[in-house]
């Protein structure tokens, strides 16, 4: 009896936040409440009094629309500051119940989910952190990493296309602590699934390497339970199960359409529900005395499994004092100024591709920060991103550090996002700059979250050449620049990179994309410290005021250099300033920004083989732009910067026309 009250009180509370809030997703919780129930009452390891220890199980609401029935479960089980007033405040302004669940904001939620089939990804992610973590510290007498994730979403995640990018490579790896709950409920927004999804999930599933179980009567509680307790004894591969509900359930006017997806009941459906559920009480969000006793009771069994761990990690740092040190630093993620020291600056200076010097920075920080573990998106010969001796990370060699992704973008992306989320390691994902177009959405997560991932995207620009216009990059800079939290570095040169690499590193609030070159470029005459600061002068006279300024970034800094002397032979005084990260540049005082740009001087001058629209806010109404307005072609590199006017000759035809202007 107290467990059917248990489940309708998600239901209750779910429904009239959603009626309070007047917005919001009341079908889904309705529907899903035992899955829930099942899995943190019986089958999962949480602990709400301290929601934060490391060997929890995690759980990710993939289908975050349901976000309502999250927050009554974490209310239930009393997570700090989930009181009953928070479920009041659903969807309210400063609320800690958002409309879609936001990580870093309630305790609990493990991740930031609303896009349909992102969460699965980053379960994906923190399944393949616990087995890497498991394989590098656990000990047959001490299994200190020993937890699993699970993820529940529905139809419209299995739908999305990610799902199965990170589906097919959790079977691949063998993730036998992942295991996806299904609510199928046949419905969508549009009306009956029949309309666009037909195909049979659970043979997509065993194709995927997936065990794949069964619960026919999604209302019964103890029958997901039972699953769960299947799943978890099915060691050897991830784990789908398919629980079959309803929409709505309770609600004979809304039950199984699709009008229970994204409406509030109504007050009058509500007081139906409630007399269909048997609840006695009319008055919103009243809860029985006997149910929050029944959810403290469980609070409390999560405790002990917490202090239980905390036992085995103690038994752990006797028995094994020098590993648990370097537990203690895997689980910190501190990278320490220490790891860049003087040699880290000094290197043979040469003309190189920034992809190929990337390369080898990765190389020398694999010791210093040797959480540090990623891959590419079957690219890494070109990407440069091979971690060299230090073994492929693969079913059955989990403690490889290298990641072979598969051409799964967007997979890739949201996986790197769940490594973070769980905690004890530093990821970086990689993929041609061009292709950025399929990780956004979850580089966008990353940036909502403030997730430090980063992301090492080569090839940059037009200097792809032969590979033509499918292949070479113009909008994708503009793209990222305006996503807000995004760190994106453009390096000019060996120095440049690296500095690109340590700030990268050091940034713990978001991510940064490192954009980098497949062609050679020169070792920049002035290239320095100031690159530190995102922007800074690498042509020209620094203590006096210039007659024009030239800005660019990446492989166009080495030519407007070149043209910023030639106009200085004609008496010009031409400033040539060096954009490694605008995002940076603009976190500095307004002093250091006024000593690189100042305010008097409005005749600016923008090169980059990218958009132009990043650049107005720098070179304002009076300048202008030497910039790929327009889509590539396929010809050697050299030629096409020839054409495209990132040579000296049209920089400073372009620069003379600009004083002319200004005038006249």
């Amino acid at each position: 009896m107290i467990e059917q009250l248990a489940v309708n009180a998600i239901r209750i509370l779910s429904a009239d936040a959603v009626q309070k809030a007047n917005s919001g997703h009341p079908g889904f919780p309705l529907g899903a409440a035992p899955i829930v129930y099942a899995l943190f009452a019986q089958g999962m390891n949480h602990a709400p009094q301290e929601p934060d220890w490391f060997n929890r199980d995690r759980f990710v609401l993939s289908a975050g629309h349901g976000s309502a029935m999250l927050y009554a479960v974490l209310h239930l089980f009393g997570y700090p500051g989930m009181d009953v007033g928070e479920l009041k405040r659903f969807r309210q302004y400063g609320s800690l119940t958002p409309g879609h669940p936001e990580y870093g904001l309630t305790p609990g939620v493990e991740a930031t989910t609303g896009p349909l089939g992102a969460g699965m990804g980053m379960a994906v992610g923190m399944a393949l952190a616990e087995v890497h973590l498991a394989a590098k510290f656990n000990r047959d007498d001490c299994r200190i990493v020993d937890h699993f994730t699970f993820a529940l979403g529905g139809e419209g995640c299995l739908m999305e296309g990610i799902s199965s990018e990170v589906f097919s490579l959790a079977g691949t790896l063998g993730l036998g602590k992942l295991i996806v709950l299904y609510d199928s409920n046949d419905i969508t927004i549009e009306g009956g699934t029949a309309l666009a999804f037909t195909e049979d999930v659970g043979k997509r599933m065993e194709a995927f390497g997936f065990g794949v179980f069964s619960v026919e009567d999604g209302t019964d509680a103890a029958a997901v339970g039972a699953a769960i307790e299947e799943a978890k004894r099915d060691a050897a591969r991830p784990s789908f199960i398919k629980i079959r509900t309803k929409i709505g359930y309770g609600v004979p006017d809304r039950e199984g359409t699709p009008k229970a997806h994204g409406e509030p009941l109504g007050e009058e459906n509500v007081r139906i529900l409630r007399a269909s559920l048997g609840w006695q009480d009319e008055r919103p969000f009243e809860i029985p005395d006997g149910v929050y006793a029944h959810y403290r009771a469980l609070a409390e069994k999560g405790l002990r499994k917490s202090g239980q761990w905390k036992a085995l990690l103690a038994e752990y740092r006797s028995k094994y004092p020098e590993d648990a040190l370097v537990f203690d630093r895997y689980l910190s993620g501190g990278i320490g100024e220490e790891v860049f020291g003087n040699e880290y600056f000094e290197y043979e200076k040469k003309a190189d591709a920034t992809r190929n010097i990337s390369g080898r920075i990765l190389n020398e920080l694999k010791d210093g920060v040797p959480f540090l573990i990623g891959g590419s998106a079957d690219l890494a010969p070109s990407n440069k991103t091979r971690i060299d001796g230090a073994g492929d990370f693969a079913k059955g060699a989990y403690e490889g550090r290298n990641i072979h992704f598969g051409v799964r973008e967007m997979g890739m992306t949201a996986i790197g996002n769940g490594i973070l989320l769980h905690g004890g390691l530093r990821p970086f994902v990689a993929t041609f700059f061009v292709f950025s177009d399929y990780m956004k959405p979850m580089l966008r997560l990353s940036a909502l979250m403030g997730l430090p991932l980063i992301a090492v995207l080569t090839h940059d620009s037009i200097g792809v050449g032969e590979d033509g216009p499918t292949h070479e990059p113009v909008e994708q800079l503009a793209m990222l620049r305006a996503t807000p939290n995004i760190d994106v570095f453009r390096p000019a040169d060996e120095y440049e990179t690296r500095v690109a690499w340590k700030q990268a590193l050091l940034n713990v609030n978001g991510p940064s994309v490192l954009v980098l070159t497949r062609q050679n470029l020169p070792v920049l005459a002035r290239s320095g410290p100031g690159a530190e600061k995102g922007a800074y002068i690498v042509a020209g006279d620094a203590s006096s005021k210039p007659d024009i300024i030239i800005l660019a970034s990446g492989s166009e800094v080495a030519v407007a250099a070149e043209a910023g002397g030639a106009l200085a032979r004609d008496g010009i005084a031409a400033r040539v300033v060096s954009v490694l990260c605008m995002e940076l540049f603009e976190r500095q005082t307004a002093e250091y920004r006024e000593s690189i740009l100042p305010s008097d001087v409005r005749r600016r001058l923008a090169v980059e083989a990218g958009g132009s629209e990043p650049w107005g806010k720098w070179v304002g109404l009076d300048g202008a732009c030497v910039t790929m307005d327009r889509f590539g072609a396929s010809a050697p590199a050299e030629e096409l910067f020839r054409v495209f006017g990132f040579n000296k000759d049209f920089i400073v035809n372009k620069a003379r026309a600009l004083l002319a202007a200004s005038t006249s």
